[in-house]
Order: structure tokens, then C-alpha cells, then sequence
């Protein structure tokens, strides 16, 4: 690692952690030469990961639409900001376990559902409405059919 004061190609390190759930490694380095001490963090590289839309465009993922996209449906609710960040993080974190570099739209989505269902039945029924498109009063009777008996199922 080249020291940022001297230029100098030699350091050691001092101390290493993990960060952001085992996701970055910071690490204190001390330089040879002139003693500076800095940090370094490292995170895994990852390929991008692209979105097929429902009419087959592409687009690159993009974590704030995500994160946008479960807000609002979360808008009002009790639904803390770190616990949408968590849903965020672990739906991510299934993406880049699966080293897959395209994924359609309507997976993502129904990861989204299947973690809000547990969390808030209204936020479940806001998103779903987008992504499942509702048009009418029946489909949306149906879901909250569905979501009753999941209910009486957990109980």
C-alpha cells in the first residue's frame, strides 16, 4: 500500500476489523519510513448486477430504487428506517450469493413481499399493489384474503 504522505511503497498493518457485517475490512497501516498511520478499507468487488424489467428492458440495479420503493409503501407506518435498510441489505445479500449478474424485476419483488409480510401487513399490501399491479377491488380483496389466512396459519 502506498503511503498517502510519502509515497513510499512499504507499511505494515497495526490492526484489522470487519465492518458492515463482515462485508469491509478496515484496516490501520503505519508507513516504514516516515511513521504516517492511516486506514484502509476493503470491500468485495462485485459485478453489476442488472434488472430485466416486465417488458424486457434492462436496466443496472439500483439500491436506492429499491430502497425508495419499500418506503413508500412503509410511508406512515411503523416501520423503522433501519429495519427497511435491513430488508435492503439481505435481499442484496442473497443477490450476490447467487453470483448472478441478471434477475428479473418480479424476484426481486417478491423477495421484498415475503420480508414485509412478516413486518407490516399494510406496507405488504401497499407494495403488492404496485407490484402486483392491482386494477380493481377484487384483487385487492383477494390479497387481503390471503394475507387473513397466512395470519390464522402463524398463530
Amino acid at each position: 500500500m502506498k503511503c498517502p504522505r510519502c509515497g513510499k511503497n512499504s507499511d505494515r498493518v497495526l490492526e484489522t476489523r470487519t465492518s458492515q457485517a463482515g462485508s469491509v475490512v478496515r484496516r490501520r497501516r503505519e508507513c516504514s519510513k516516515c511513521h504516517f498511520r492511516f486506514t484502509t478499507y476493503e470491500t468485495i468487488e462485485r459485478v453489476p448486477l442488472v434488472v430485466i424489467k416486465r417488458d424486457g428492458t434492462r436496466e443496472h440495479y439500483d439500491r436506492a430504487k429499491l430502497l425508495n420503493g419499500i418506503t413508500t409503501a412503509s410511508r406512515k407506518r411503523p416501520v423503522a428506517t433501519e429495519k427497511i435498510e435491513s430488508i435492503v441489505n439481505d435481499i442484496e445479500d442473497i443477490l450476490s450469493d447467487r453470483y448472478q449478474t441478471e434477475i428479473k424485476s418480479s424476484d426481486i419483488g417478491r423477495m421484498v413481499l415475503d420480508r414485509l409480510l412478516d413486518i407490516d401487513e399494510v406496507s405488504y399490501v401497499r407494495f403488492a399493489s404496485v407490484y402486483r399491479k392491482f386494477t380493481n377491488v377484487d384483487k385487492f380483496t383477494k390479497e387481503l384474503k390471503k394475507i387473513k389466512k397466512e395470519r390464522r396459519w402463524k398463530k
